[in-house]
């Protein structure tokens, strides 16, 4: 967990307990050196779960400024970054790019030729992005579809509108088996269009590549599909108008620099099947627009998965069964030492099938002839490594078998397992791992995750998926990973917007000022959520955090249903737990920093900055001082008998209005 005050801590449970009469629940967290801080579930708005680049959180030392002086160094790091941000979205703004003319009839023939019917969110995509290349300003578009979902015909649509317009288009993969796969997809999908299409990578020889380098500097080449080659200085295009980027987050950071430098000058599509939090962060923070396919295509099944340990028979009888529909086989098995060995062991258990083996680390042509004669099912079970992840697509390949899921991270497993179920079959993904206490307790969890999200469409889901936040690092250069295996993901991505807020409001955020005022709320009645309404802490736990980030009567009003839905009719200590947010949220909003109430009167203690009007608190003193009394500069005491929690509650809600200068 990280607590915004006190730094990084462990969760350790939730305790009750009793303060002048009134039962509340509170977190415990373990700090450095065994320190623990009990905190009130009403500042759970505070506190967010602990994402790092690595599964151990820096536990701090409570009593020391080491966590004020990280969080304020990694306010400085964001702030940084915001500032790079907002320059190269005021120089795409600024830059008068040119707007792209679409040719109506040629582009509807180009559509026709599409063979399979536009999901909703494609055709959606396939707008925003035509109107971006038609705007005049250079595009920065992000469209997030899960593995299969279309987003190559997205990219092709925009490639087909830039080349048909004279612009050459780039469109840089991850891998070399990648874009031969593109190329592939591209020439067939251009096949009746007088464009020249080539493509750049290790596949290559010297002279092939020195002849397309040629070629594209004159400008004779529409289209060119490569790696990160396509980024080295010395290649040269005559007249670049789009650059297509597949999963960008594959990149290295020098090449993640040089892409940065081409946003400001042309049009750039990026397509993720898992956007991780860099690029969705961008995308959400309006820095770059997001299209989002989330609607699979016609007749498309999920895939059923299982997670389970290694067993002949179960791998005989589920590669039979693809076998006997004429299908093919993926065996996933990510060590290059042993591939060949576990190659013969599938051989031995399939005599009568034809296996092979691939890795990154064959000769180009090798391994460029292994894919293809899988392609052309002149074999049917592959055994690789994750070569596989990205991008490969065989249609009649719907068995995959993951050997040590265990050792793969959950946005990989997912991807992995979209190699297969990519026509109308009902694909098969078994997840091979050791016993369950031979694994790590975040192998399991992983595990559980990707076999319980089996839907179409979770892609998206699991960018956000605590479980995984491969590269959040990285945000924009190389300083960022640091700053946020310090503070957490999520406490880094509040310092991110709140700088970015101030940079476009003109001004300078404040480093040592907290994100979040907290005021403390004591109502003199239990404010609980009981255990006998909900007995299970994890869902209550939820429900708190939830109650403590409401901000406004309609969600306050919408918990309530949903519980009372949920549970039953609320018994009076959540009635008093919601009456607790609603107070608390609007004595924040005017600066309190402290509110107790009883049954005969309270207290309410002033921050420096409230909007209180002291005219009208001295007032209020002066015309009834046996209710009103001053305590120093910035306290007033009240003695009131207010019985009812309800008529205490909305007593100091009229009260906090009268002395405000807000009318």
């Amino acid at each position: 967990m990280v607590h915004e005050e006190h730094g990084v801590g462990r969760y350790l449970g939730m305790q009750t307990i009793t303060t002048d009469g009134a039962e509340a629940e509170y977190l415990m967290l373990e700090y450095a050196q065994g320190a623990k801080l009990y905190i009130p579930v009403a500042a759970l708005h505070l506190i967010s779960r602990y994402t790092g680049v690595t599964d151990t959180a820096p536990l701090h030392k409570l009593g020391t400024d080491q966590w004020e002086k990280t969080r304020k160094k990694a306010a400085e790091k964001a702030y940084d970054v915001a500032a790079e941000l907002l320059e190269i979205h005021a120089k795409r703004a600024a830059v008068k790019g040119e707007a792209i003319d679409v040719d109506e009839a040629e582009y509807a023939a180009f559509s026709d030729d599409f063979p399979f019917e536009e999901t909703q969110d494609q055709a959606g995509a396939i707008a925003q992005t035509i109107k971006d290349m038609h705007s005049g300003r250079p595009m920065d578009r992000v469209v997030c579809g899960d593995v299969g979902f279309g987003k190559t015909e997205v990219a092709m649509r925009a490639a087909f509108i830039a080349a048909n317009a004279g612009k050459q288009v780039a469109m840089i993969a991850p891998t070399t088996l990648l874009v031969a796969q593109h190329l592939q997809n591209f020439q067939d999908r251009f096949a009746d269009w007088p464009f020249i299409i080539e493509s750049l990578s290790r596949f290559k020889t010297a002279k092939q590549t020195k002849e397309a380098l040629a070629l594209m500097e004159s400008g004779k080449i529409n289209i060119v599909i490569g790696t990160h080659k396509l980024l080295q200085p010395d290649i040269k295009f005559k007249n670049l108008g789009l650059v297509i980027v597949d999963e960008e987050h594959r990149f290295g950071v020098g090449h993640k620099e040089q892409l940065k430098k081409l946003r400001s000058n042309v049009d750039m599509l990026t397509l993720t099947a898992t956007p991780i939090p860099r690029t969705l962060n961008m995308s959400l923070s309006g820095i770059r627009d997001l299209s989002i396919i989330a609607t699979p295509p016609v007749q498309r099944t999920a895939i059923k998965t299982f997670v389970t340990e290694w067993s002949d028979s179960l791998i005989q009888e589920s590669c039979a069964r693809e076998l006997s529909r004429g299908g093919q086989i993926y065996v996933l098995h990510n060590e290059v030492k042993t591939i060949q060995k576990t190659a013969k062991q599938i051989q031995e258990l399939l005599p009568d099938v034809k296996v092979r083996f691939a890795h990154g680390q064959m000769r180009e042509r090798e391994l460029e002839a292994i894919i293809e004669d899988f392609y052309h099912q002149r074999f049917h079970v592959l055994v690789a490594t994750t070569i596989i992840e990205s991008g490969i697509d065989i249609p009649t390949a719907n068995t995959i078998i993951i050997n040590r899921a265990d050792k793969l991270g959950l946005a990989q497993l997912h991807q992995i397992r979209g190699r297969v179920g990519r026509s109308h079959h009902q694909a098969y993904a078994y997840l091979i791992t050791p016993p369950k206490k031979q694994m790590t307790a975040d192998a399991v969890k992983r595990l559980e995750a990707i076999e319980s999200l089996e839907d179409l469409g979770v892609g998206f889901t699991l960018a956000t998926h605590d479980l995984e936040i491969r590269g959040a690092g990285e945000l924009l250069g190389e300083g960022q990973s640091g700053q946020i295996q310090e503070i957490g993901f999520n406490l880094y991505n509040e310092l991110l917007q709140r700088a970015v807020k101030a940079l476009k409001s003109g001004e300078m955020p404040d480093m040592d000022k907290p994100l979040a005022e907290h005021t403390t709320v004591e109502i003199g009645a239990p404010a609980l959520i009981p255990s006998d309404y909900i007995p299970d802490v994890h869902t209550r736990l939820i429900l708190y955090k939830r109650i403590a980030c409401a901000e406004d009567k309609a969600t306050i009003k919408d918990l309530k249903i949903e519980m009372i839905d949920r549970f039953g009719l609320l018994p009076d200590q959540i009635n008093n737990l919601f009456e607790v947010t609603r107070l608390r949220y609007i004595a924040q909003n005017i600066g309190v920093k402290k509110l107790e109430a009883s049954a005969a009167g309270g207290r309410i203690v002033f921050g420096s900055n409230t909007k209180v009007d002291p005219m009208k608190i001295l007032d209020l003193v002066q015309k009834r001082p046996w209710t009103y009394k001053l305590d120093g500069q910035d306290k007033i005491r009240f003695e009131k008998e207010l019985d009812d929690v309800q008529q205490r509650v909305d007593w100091i809600i009229d009260f906090l209005h009268n002395i405000t200068q807000i009318e």
